[in-house]
C-alpha cells in the first residue's frame, strides 16, 4: 500500500479476515480513527491499516479492547509503559502455565501407563506445577 493509497472498509476487512462491522465497531469504541468518507464509502489510511494491525496483534496478545484503546490513547510515555509493563507481566505468567500445560500433553502422548493418573512422571509434572511435589525419585506406579 503505498501511502497515498487508500483502502475500502471491504478491502481492509478482507486483507486482515475480518468483517467490516468489526473495523466499524472498533471505530464506534474509538480504538480507531473514523475512517474519512469518499462518496459515502470509508476510506482507510496506511495509519489506519498500522492501527488495525496494533489492534489485531495486541488481541493476539490477551488485550482486551478495552486494554488496548487504553495503550493507543494514554497520554504519556510513563503511564504507556506501565500499563504494557502490566500486561507483558500477565503474559509472562500465562506462558509458565501454556508451558506447563505443553509439558504435561507431550508427556501423555509419551505415556504408556494404563491410567496415566498413576505414571510416576505425570504425578510429578502435575505435583510440580502445584507446588506439591515431594522430590521424591521413586518411579514404582502407587
Amino acid at each position: 500500500m503505498k501511502s497515498s493509497d487508500s483502502m475500502l472498509i471491504g478491502e481492509l476487512a478482507e486483507r486482515f479476515d475480518l468483517a467490516p462491522h468489526v473495523l466499524r465497531h472498533w471505530e464506534a469504541m474509538g480504538l480507531l480513527t473514523p475512517a474519512t468518507r469518499v462518496n459515502g464509502r470509508r476510506r482507510y489510511t496506511r495509519d489506519q491499516v498500522i492501527h488495525v494491525l496494533t489492534i489485531i496483534r495486541a488481541k493476539a496478545g490477551g488485550m482486551s479492547l478495552e486494554q488496548i484503546r487504553e495503550m493507543l490513547s494514554v497520554s504519556g510515555k510513563t503511564e504507556r509503559q506501565a500499563l504494557l509493563q502490566r500486561h507483558h507481566t500477565e503474559l509472562e505468567r500465562r506462558l509458565r502455565e501454556i508451558s506447563a500445560s505443553k509439558a504435561l500433553i507431550e508427556h501423555l502422548m509419551r505415556c504408556t501407563a494404563d491410567d496415566f493418573t498413576q505414571c510416576p512422571s505425570y504425578r510429578r509434572i502435575v505435583e510440580g506445577a502445584a507446588g506439591l511435589h515431594d522430590h521424591r525419585e521413586d518411579d514404582c506406579v502407587i
